[in-house]
């Protein structure tokens, strides 16, 4: 079992959106919509991320209930993977929310 993709979850998907260009001059271009897909794209990998780790954890638990597997070790180590994967997402979803009733709580 493989934890090194859970190292910093959330730098993949920052880098992914901001590592071609300099933020600054994506926002000053016409095309900055790019920058949204391209963050958004991001956001649903890391949902489908997210899905496979909790996934995986419930296959664990059906092999450790069925008896297929002793191995108590990979169990632990798919769940903290679903734990930690989903925690980031509700984190990210909580900020973004957030920052959605800001903009619309601003006064034009």
């Amino acid at each position: 079992m493989d934890i090194s993709s859970l190292y910093n979850v959330s730098s993949g998907v920052i880098r992914n959106v901001m590592q071609d260009n300099a933020y600054d001059t994506q926002i000053a271009d016409a095309g900055s919509n790019d920058v949204f897909a391209s963050f958004l794209d991001s956001a649903v990998q890391s949902l489908n991320s997210t899905n496979a780790y909790i996934s995986n954890a419930e296959d664990e638990q059906m092999k450790l209930a069925l008896g297929e597997t002793e191995n108590t070790h990979d169990l632990t180590i798919a769940l903290q993977k679903a734990s930690t994967a989903l925690q980031y997402t509700v984190a990210v979803r909580d900020k973004f929310l957030e920052s959605y009733r800001t903009i619309m709580n601003m006064q034009i």
